[in-house]
């Protein structure tokens, strides 16, 4: 029993010994390859290359040196560019000018120099002068009215004698023409004018008087949506407005323009007057 305990001691420590020999061999290894790095360290690790001439760019003399030129060359592009700079100055004092600062004074006294010619902006006259200038507010005898709209004559002028008005069932005078029409037609000015008034009553509802010159006025009634103002002036065809749905007072004769011509206040017949 005991041989077989000291075997086996002998049998480890055999064992053991091997294991420290192999590990001796493994540091004496690694030691030999940690020297030759640190010798390869010291030397360059990039590649030395000759320096043709003319390829890479030097200092030299705090001069630039450029691939493929000369010393020559950069004195002569320098000397060239000092001249410009030197010309450039000359005309700037010859306009009196020296630096950025003055550019500014020298246009500022340029433009104001009594001496150069001003251009007048001419004053706006108001709208209304410029109407009054460009139209002619003279209709005659012997001019012609244009349609205010186009439709059949409901009821005539009529101051001679009565005429009958459907929906007030009666015969009275007419001072007016009363045209047919249709909700929403435009009404045109019947020639060159001024508007006189805007208003509204019962019979005729809204209405606008216009006034033609030489004593000549036309009221237009039955309107809507009016588009013009007091003492605005048009020409001949301008719409005034559009026609309304019609007052109580013409509800059975229908959609219609109250178109009335005066003569002096005095109601004559817009037929003798239309084209």
């Amino acid at each position: 029993m005991k041989e077989k305990v000291n075997q086996l001691f002998r049998d480890k420590m055999v064992l053991v010994m091997l294991v420290l020999g192999l590990l001796t061999l493994v540091a004496a290894a690694g030691a030999v390859k940690i020297r030759k790095g640190n010798e390869n360290l010291e030397k360059s690790p990039y590649l030395e290359l000759e320096d043709p001439d003319g390829v890479i760019a030097g200092d030299e003399g705090g001069k630039p040196q450029v691939i493929g030129s000369s010393d020559a060359r950069w004195t002569e592009e320098a000397a060239k560019a000092e001249t410009a700079n030197e010309e450039a100055d000359a005309k700037f004092l010859e306009a009196g000018v020296d630096n950025g600062d003055h550019v500014s004074e020298t246009i500022l006294s340029l433009q104001e120099d009594p001496a150069l010619p001003k251009e007048e902006v001419p004053e706006a006259e108001p709208a209304g002068v410029i109407a009054n200038q460009a139209l002619s507010l003279d209709f005659t005898e012997e001019d012609r009215l244009s349609w205010p709209v186009t439709g059949n004559i409901l009821i005539g002028y009529s101051m001679d004698t009565t005429t009958y008005f459907p929906t007030l069932e009666q015969y009275k005078c007419s001072p007016a023409n009363v045209i047919q029409s249709e909700v929403s037609t435009p009404v045109l000015a019947p020639a060159n004018a001024r508007v006189m008034e805007i208003g509204c009553n019962e019979e005729i509802g809204n209405y606008v008087r216009l006034d033609m010159g030489n004593g000549y006025t036309a009221l237009c009634g039955q309107l809507k949506e009016i588009l013009v103002e007091v003492n605005e002036y048009l020409q001949s065809g301008e719409a005034l407005g559009y026609v309304a749905e019609p007052t109580k007072y013409y509800s059975v004769e229908g959609v219609n323009l109250y178109f009335e011509l005066l003569k002096d206040d005095k109601p004559v017949d817009a037929l003798d007057y239309l084209e």
